[in-house]
This record gives structure tokens, sequence and C-alpha cells, in this order.
């Protein structure tokens, strides 16, 4: 029987990384190498693709989450689906402002 982690690294590789051949040790190598440039493709892939974004972000540190949201630019391509997940993925995680009205309580 696989581990829950190994089963979410093989989603992630298909939510992802359909497009590339990336192995689960590939993911890990992003996540724990210290090449931020890595990390922020890894974000990216997860932010725009992830079926399961909120267990899947909880893969990074969170200092270095939260530093790689804050840098985080969202493109004018796609932007309210993009500005939607990273705004609830923030809520979530940090506790941030929720910034998208459609999804605020209404009083």
């Amino acid at each position: 029987m696989e581990s829950s982690d190994s089963l979410r690294y093989k989603r992630i590789i298909n939510d992802c990384f359909w497009d590339s051949n990336i192995k689960e040790e590939d993911i890990k190598k992003m996540l724990y190498s210290g090449d931020k440039r890595a990390e922020k493709q890894l974000f990216e892939k997860i932010l725009l693709n992830s079926t399961d974004i909120l267990t899947d972000l909880k893969l990074f540190k969170k200092s270095e989450l939260k530093l790689i949201m804050k840098e985080y630019n969202v493109p004018v391509f796609n932007y309210d689906y993009i500005f939607r997940r990273k705004n609830i993925a923030e809520v979530y995680l940090f506790n941030a402002p929720l910034l998208v009205d459609e999804l605020k309580w209404m009083v």
C-alpha cells in the first residue's frame, strides 16, 4: 500500500506536471534543495493546477511559502482565477483578509 505522501506526489504530477517527465524525487528536490527558482516554479504549478491546492501548498515550509506568496505577482492572463486561488490560500494558511467579494458572507 502506498503512503499518503506518495499518493499526494502522484496527484501533483498528474495535476500540475502532466506535460513534463517529472518524478516524485524531482518534486522533493524542488521543495528541499534551497533553489528559490525551483520552489517558485513548483508553487506556481500548484497554484494554477492543483485539484487540492490547500493540502499541496502545505508541503512548503510555512515561512518559505509566505515569502513566495508575498513576492508572487498574479499575471494579467487569467487574473481573476489565479487571484482567487491565491487569496483563498492566503486566507486559509495565513489568516489574510478575504479579498474576493463573491466569497464574503453577506451581513
